[in-house]
């Protein structure tokens, strides 16, 4: 998604400022096909991106057991490589001149997708295909994720209201709450990511949805002004999803605060504040989950940790140390690098 959204950046953007501000096109016939092509396949690779992403939130929170089977690295190299294939494969009737031609667009003052010889145009069937597809797998998914989220917290409700005075009743529901509040706090960890998934997908309806209706309902370009607009929303989705990562999510905040300040952020505040966290879940016998990036894998950043056994180490004063009251109080050091 960021390569895409960088090659949009650099390579289409600028052609598309030069094209609407003169309304002529003076790069050569050659970039009058190659710039389109990049386009489209680029918002292509964006959307499928996407929903891709979306399906992984939605794997990794209804189905956690399937996750390290289905997401292994090949098998994420292969869907990598289907949604660039198949983004710049639709195009390739077009580029060749069988269905529709890239070409210069004397409404739209850009190159674009024009019909061909025989009045036919592939504009508004890519368009199509390219919004409702994803837009349909990122509302089931979605759909489906806040039923899990919902369930679970509403059986976590459901046990602390059926807590029974009997002793032995009791320590059978509090057994069974404090698996269910793993669970619950497992799955609002894997929420707090797929929130900032579903603000992408929000954002990609803004930025898609004009576009795409003006391409079907007015194919012909009657009204140009509503294609400029679309169009400009659409150049605008390439620059919209870092800021979301920036408002939503803590590392990436501190990523680009060391970025822009050409320096490495202290670990020790987040140290700290992580080793309390890591050791009241292994006190309460809770083993979290791994959440990655937005794309699901295990974060470095998230996954380093170091459990040894033994007395304080050349760690530093930032480490805890902490007893274990499960058997055999042996002491147990806990690092944790960040946490999210």
């Amino acid at each position: 998604l960021c390569i895409a959204d960088f090659l949009f950046c650099a390579m289409v953007l600028p052609f598309a400022i030069s094209g609407f501000w003169t309304r002529t096109w003076s790069h050569g016939g050659a970039l009058c096909k190659l710039v389109p092509f990049l386009r489209y396949g680029n918002v292509g690779v964006s959307l499928l991106s996407i929903a891709l992403i979306t399906l992984n939130r939605y794997i990794m929170i209804a189905h956690h057991s399937w996750y390290g089977r289905v997401y292994r690295k090949h098998n994420i190299a292969l869907m990598i490589i289907f949604s660039w294939m198949f983004s710049y494969g639709m195009q390739i009737p077009t580029l060749i001149g069988v269905w529709g031609k890239f070409d210069y667009d004397p409404e739209l003052g850009t190159c674009s997708i024009v019909t061909d010889e025989f009045g036919r145009s592939a504009k508004t069937a890519l368009f199509v295909i390219a919004f409702i597809v994803p837009a349909l797998l990122i509302f089931i998914c979605y759909a489906r994720i806040f039923w899990v989220v919902h369930s679970s917290e509403q059986r976590m409700r459901e046990h602390q209201r059926s807590q029974s005075t009997n002793a032995g009743s009791l320590n059978n529901d509090k057994r069974s709450t404090i698996k269910d509040t793993r669970e619950t706090k497992a799955r609002r960890n894997e929420w707090r990511i797929t929130k900032m998934v579903l603000a992408i997908f929000l954002s990609f309806l803004v930025c898609y949805l004009p576009i795409t209706i003006a391409k079907v309902a007015d194919s012909h370009v009657h009204f140009p002004v509503f294609h400029i607009a679309g169009y400009l929303l659409l150049y605008a989705s390439a620059c919209v999803n870092p800021i979301i990562y920036v408002i939503m999510n803590a590392q990436y905040r501190a990523a680009y605060k060391a970025a822009l300040c050409c320096s490495l952020p202290s670990p020790s505040s987040e140290m700290e504040r992580a080793s309390r966290v890591q050791l009241q879940q292994h006190t309460n016998g809770f083993k979290p989950s791994v959440v990655g990036g937005v794309s699901g894998r295990p974060s470095g950043i998230n996954d380093i940790r170091k459990i040894e056994h033994g007395s304080r180490s050349s760690f530093g004063p930032k480490n805890e140390t902490a007893t274990s009251g499960l058997g055999s109080q042996r002491n147990l050091k806990i690092t944790r690098f960040d946490l999210d």
